[in-house]
């Protein structure tokens, strides 16, 4: 049962009675968890701001709720505290009844959802041709987490992995592999090799195109430098002017922006005319820029031998990321990459002119919304087609194909402007039954509170973060079995343990934070055994485990032996209150979409269990009931937060 929403629904009822449908529903969502223990299991404060409406004294009316409110049931009566917060106890009859009931329950509580939707959920979408790094993580692990949530509650969930597989990243790839592969390389590490091409090919395009640019940012400078030298000798003769100081302002931010451009391509070209080899590659590939270009265009004409690379480069890319991907334990229901859709983008352009949505200007082919300076650009002026055409075909073909009715797109916040034409011009499109939804979240940041990088200021890729991690995990693992009288675990154990640790860790670093901040990555928070991280929790569940060991309980017969679950120590009864408090949990994920909730719920669960454990005894109590039922607690508490890691994609191990 999920506890809060049977209560939320009963207070709803009561609310009915005293203002419409609609009011009731919100007022009834102010029933939360009690915060302390002395208030109560749930408290209720919709009577303060109900009074205002009704013109009645809160205490009155929280009265009024309380004599309509049926909760007998469940609950001892109701108290009516300070200026008229309504606190509910569960009764512990019924909360020893409800958690007994847990034991035989596979789902552990949480019911499945009344009206099942059909959702397509799009998330990590890596561009197949460069190998995956640290922007791709958050993505991936929130994406994960929802999908398996979103499907434990009983939706049809489809994960689509949207991945870039089409345009210029290609155009670079073909042109290296034309001119500067290395045919050993190529055939024994094919993924390295093209990765090493686009990088080297992407370089001397970015050199080429800093050449050009830097003499007329060079030429820029010295009129915003004059700007601003004008605007400071304004300021200091008008102190209290607020327009001059804001104009100073704005100009300070454009020159300091535009020197920082001006100093990034300066790099980009003192990079490559400091390498000899990089300086003569750029020397004789003058005209890289366009020559990829036109490499784009062969392949998206068709052209037999670039269409044939173009299929040769695919199914080796897309196993090294799967292989990736196998470490998380995911794997996608399809992946329909930018090349799936190419197919689509004329008619697309041709049915939205055609029904007078999109608008020739200025060559190319825009949508045009309302409240928004920019237009949504669906083919640019020399005819390529963009990121908003494919993704209009995507919506078409899912909701043709799948008869999807919800869309949910776990990418970064920087998006948030793109998310919202395109899901605007979908509703314009005939989609506006569908509840579109962009699952936007923050960047992860090193210590300089900058995104992540190595040393050295490259990205940090996805594949040696992991690695790095189990690194971490083993020397972890190590020294905790090492500490033991009798160490437990032979070198395979660890090895594999310090891979469920390390992948668990990042995973879960990630996930606790509220999706929509940044964080900064950490290492030695990320795999504490302390606090709230995976490793704490994955150690409070083999701690459970091995209470059932060392006692060589049989859990099959003690689950199905019919033993009651007792509430009667407060840290029995605070623990059981925890357990059932599950499906809340679950359910709260589901509507926001935010896995922190979860982790947050797991970490408080390893902290009233660590309480119940030192206070209640189990394998040392002398009454067989009180034993059996602890045993129980312990039982589902394990089940719990083994369940709970899995559904954010986290596994645990029996033995830690």
């Amino acid at each position: 049962m999920n506890w809060l929403a049977e209560l939320r629904g009963r207070l709803r009822g009561a609310l009915k009675s005293l203002i419409d449908d609609q009011a009731a529903d919100t007022y009834a969502e102010l029933l939360r968890p009690a915060q302390d223990p002395k208030f109560g299991d749930f408290q209720a404060n919709c009577a303060m701001p109900l009074a205002k409406t009704l013109k009645r004294s809160p205490r009155e009316v929280a009265q009024d709720i309380v004599s309509r409110l049926e909760i007998a049931d469940l609950c001892e009566p109701p108290e009516i505290a300070g200026p008229g917060f309504i606190n509910l106890r569960l009764r512990d009859d019924r909360l020893a009844q409800e958690t007994t009931r847990l034991v035989l329950d596979e789902r552990l509580g949480v019911p499945l959802v009344s009206q099942p939707r059909t959702i397509i959920l799009d998330f990590s979408s890596p561009n197949v041709a460069k190998p995956m790094h640290v922007g791709h993580l958050r993505s991936t692990v929130i994406g994960h987490a929802l999908y398996r949530v979103l499907q434990f509650l009983g939706h049809h969930v489809l994960s689509d992995n949207h991945v870039g597989d089409w345009g210029t990243q290609f155009g670079m790839i073909l042109y290296g592999y034309k001119h500067f592969r290395d045919d050993a390389a190529y055939r024994t590490q094919p993924v390295a090799e093209l990765a090493r091409l686009y990088r080297l090919v992407n370089q001397l395009c970015e050199y080429q195109e800093a050449v050009a640019k830097i003499p007329l940012l060079e030429a820029n400078t010295p009129p915003l430098e004059s700007e601003v030298r004008r605007l400071q000798q304004l300021a200091a003769t008008a102190a209290d002017n607020r327009d001059v100081a804001r104009q100073l302002k704005s100009a300070e931010t454009r020159l300091a922006a535009h020197v920082a451009e001006l100093a990034g391509q300066q790099r980009k070209r003192h990079a490559v005319e400091q390498d000899p080899l990089l300086a003569r590659l750029a020397a004789e590939h003058p005209q890289i820029g366009e020559l990829v270009r036109q490499e784009t265009a062969k392949l998206h004409a068709g052209d037999p031998e670039n269409t044939r690379l173009w299929r040769e480069f695919i199914p080796p890319c897309l196993e090294a990321i799967q292989a990736l991907y196998e470490r998380f334990g995911l794997r996608f229901d399809m992946t329909l990459g930018e090349s799936f859709y190419q197919p689509l983008l004329a008619g697309i352009v041709a049915d939205l002119l055609q029904r007078g949505i999109a608008q020739e200007s200025a060559g190319a082919v825009c949508v045009f919304v309302e409240g928004n300076e920019a237009p949504f650009i669906i083919r640019k002026a020399d005819g390529a087609y963009t990121y908003a055409t494919t993704d209009l075909a995507t919506i078409q073909y899912r909701v043709a194909h799948f008869h999807a009715d919800t869309m949910l797109y776990v990418v970064d916040a920087r998006q948030s402007e793109h998310f919202q034409l395109l899901f605007a011009v979908a509703r314009r499109m005939g989609h506006a039954d569908i509840a579109f939804r962009h699952i936007s979240f923050g960047t992860v940041l090193g210590d300089d509170r900058k995104p992540f990088k190595t040393r050295s200021g490259d990205t940090v890729g996805l594949e040696s973060l992991l690695d790095e991690a189990v690194r971490h995990a083993r020397r972890i693992v190590d020294e905790n079995d090492d500490a033991k009288p009798v160490p437990e675990l032979d070198d395979a154990e660890r090895a594999a343990v310090a891979e469920i640790v390390g992948i668990g860790g990042i995973v879960y670093a990630d996930l606790h934070h509220n999706r929509d901040s940044d964080y900064v990555f950490n290492w030695e928070k990320m795999l504490a055994k302390t606090g709230d991280t995976a490793t704490y929790i994955q150690y409070a569940y083999a701690r459970v485990r091995g209470i059932f060991a060392q006692g060589k309980v049989d859990l099959e017969a003690l689950r199905r032996g019919g033993h009651p679950v007792r509430c009667t120590a407060p840290a029995e009864r605070r623990l059981a209150l925890q357990i059932n408090r599950f499906a809340e949990a679950v359910y709260d994920v589901a509507s926001d979409y935010r896995p922190n909730l979860l982790t947050q719920y797991l970490f408080e669960t390893a902290n009233v269990f660590a309480t119940f454990y030192e206070h209640c005894p189990v394998l040392k109590e002398s009454d067989p009931t009180v034993r059996n039922s602890r045993l129980l607690l312990c039982d589902l508490t394990a089940r719990i937060l083994a369940k709970g890691l899995d559904l954010l994609g986290i596994r645990v191990a029996e033995r830690m």
